[in-house]
């Protein structure tokens, strides 16, 4: 498979690993693309696990819609699943890091039914992120969030920085290069940062809010994930902290498995792959 549709939309896929075997999904994060994956893919191909690594919607060439409100999440779940149809699987283990790995939340919770494990690079669950926004100095790790949602001028600044804010991040040199290539590309920048400014017409955080202070007698829990899952997280994630991370497990009623990579940065694929292989592995063999 090198592409597969969504109504109008064309999305590339890197497509490794036996035919037969059990699919894994990839989804990469903000402002990588598929290619994140590319030192992990071959280690689970050798184990048997057949990988489908999207380029998501904005990231793709021909899945560029115009206007945020095409980047909300439910457009971004629906794309997950219509890649699961177009492989003829019922379930698929499901992996995402950093913006896929949010979107691997929302599928395990929306469509649990699809999924055979989850398996989440970094980003901890949206209501434990909500949580730790007030609770520890999460907020101040994620001011980008606030300062994505101006136009044109992130896209403006970012434009020719972007290599070097990621190398800044611990992003090795060689991918910071080749996302900032695609973030440049016409419509690229402005389609990934949707991304961001779909959050309030998604009502994300306002939702994982409203889930943690639901009241938790009969018939109110909030809903909890019920995929086995594991998340990998690095303590020198310069994003997305201890608390959230380390809180993730509340949401989780399922096996789950909570992952350290002591000293490790954001950029778990790129530069822990090993790491990352063995634990999606380690799930995907239950």
């Amino acid at each position: 498979m090198r592409q597969f549709r969504r109504g109008d939309l064309r999305f590339d896929v890197v497509d490794r690993g036996p035919r037969a075997g059990e699919v894994a999904v990839l989804l990469h994060g903000w402002p990588q693309d598929h290619t994140a994956w590319d030192g992990v893919t071959p280690c689970r191909a050798e184990a048997g696990l057949r990988t489908l690594a999207p380029a998501q919607r904005g990231y793709s060439p021909g899945a560029r819609p115009a206007g945020r409100r095409a980047y909300a999440i439910s457009e971004l779940v629906a794309d997950v699943v219509a890649l699961a149809d177009a492989a003829s699987q019922r379930r698929v283990h499901l992996v995402g890091h950093d913006w896929g790995g949010a979107v691997a939340w929302a599928v395990a919770q929306r469509h649990p039914e699809r999924l055979a494990s989850l398996t989440v690079v970094s980003t901890p669950h949206p209501a434990a992120l909500a949580w730790a926004m007030t609770h520890s100095d999460q907020a101040l790790r994620s001011w980008y969030m606030l300062a994505f949602q101006l136009p044109w001028l992130p896209e403006l600044v970012l434009g020719p920085t972007l290599p070097a804010l990621l190398r800044r991040l611990g992003l090795p040199g060689p991918e910071a290069q080749r996302y900032a290539v695609r973030f440049r590309e016409p419509g690229a920048g402005t389609a990934e940062l949707n991304w961001y400014r779909a959050m309030p017409a998604s009502g994300m955080l306002e939702g994982a809010a409203r889930r943690l202070l639901a009241p938790r007698g009969p018939g109110r829990r909030p809903a909890r994930i019920t995929v086995p899952t594991t998340l990998v997280w690095g303590s020198g994630d310069p994003a997305l902290g201890r608390a959230a991370a380390e809180r993730t497990g509340e949401w989780v009623v399922s096996d789950y498995r909570f992952v350290e990579v002591p000293g490790g940065g954001h950029w778990l694929p790129e530069t822990e792959p090993a790491v990352v292989a063995r634990e999606v592995l380690e799930r995907a063999r239950g």
